[in-house]
């Protein structure tokens, strides 16, 4: 279905809105010197993990151990980022090099 540009801005402006709302509602709900309370700081605690863990999972649940290279590329790619992240701290730069080392592992490699 073609879009006009009239339909198109409408598209874009929604959500920009909807985005920037969502940026902001938390800052509403907990202004500055408002006690954030405990429920929302343990969610922000052990949410980022979980969601982390079940997008691997996610990403590693149709990996093909039973037929070559069984899984190596992705394995190694995933005990690299995890490596990184462990001794860096660095969300960007773990993510980065595991994602160009499981590039390089399944065009050059393997």
């Amino acid at each position: 279905m073609p879009v006009n540009a009239a339909l198109s801005a409408i598209i874009i402006l929604a959500v920009a809105l909807t985005t920037f709302g969502t940026r902001v509602f938390p800052f509403l709900l907990f202004p500055e010197g408002k006690e954030i309370p405990p429920v929302i700081q343990y969610l922000g605690k052990v949410l980022t993990p979980a969601v982390i863990g079940m997008l691997v999972v996610y990403c590693l649940k149709n990996t093909p151990v039973f037929v070559s290279p069984h899984g190596i590329p992705e394995f190694l790619a995933v005990a690299v980022t995890a490596g990184l992240h462990v001794w860096k701290r660095n969300n960007l730069l773990s993510i980065g090099v595991g994602t160009a080392l499981y590039m390089f592992l399944i065009q050059v490699v393997f």
